[in-house]
């Protein structure tokens, strides 16, 4: 855990989030600043900023980050076609510094993004 990370703190419970996911490595929880009807933050347990930093220890982790959206997905009625982004850097739009994926569905999207 980082003491100051924002993503870190909502693993610990020690800010509130809309949780909706969680197992021994991996927490998801819903986005305050919602780009679709459905936005959720799929997030490793452990911290580490960003795939720039992910080793092949991570390899399992990030495996189940994708498992994890797959399974919300699924449990949201999502199948029509959702989103799956993992930001990377400053010029990449992440703001916060704890890697993370956004499941975003519940509208249609383009191509390409942004």
């Amino acid at each position: 855990m980082s003491a100051n990370c924002l993503f870190c703190k909502i693993a610990a419970r020690q800010i509130p989030a809309k949780i909706v996911y969680e197992d021994a490595d991996v927490f998801a929880f819903a986005d305050i600043n919602a780009q679709a009807p459905t936005h959720l933050l799929i997030c490793p347990k452990e911290h580490f900023a960003s795939l720039e930093e992910a080793t092949e220890r991570h390899e399992g982790v990030l495996g189940r980050m994708a498992l994890a959206a797959a399974k919300l997905a699924k449990e949201m009625n999502l199948g029509g076609g959702y989103r799956t982004v993992v930001n990377t850097g400053p010029g990449a739009g992440q703001t916060v510094f704890h890697l993370h994926m956004h499941l975003l569905g519940g509208r249609e999207f383009s191509w390409p993004p942004g």
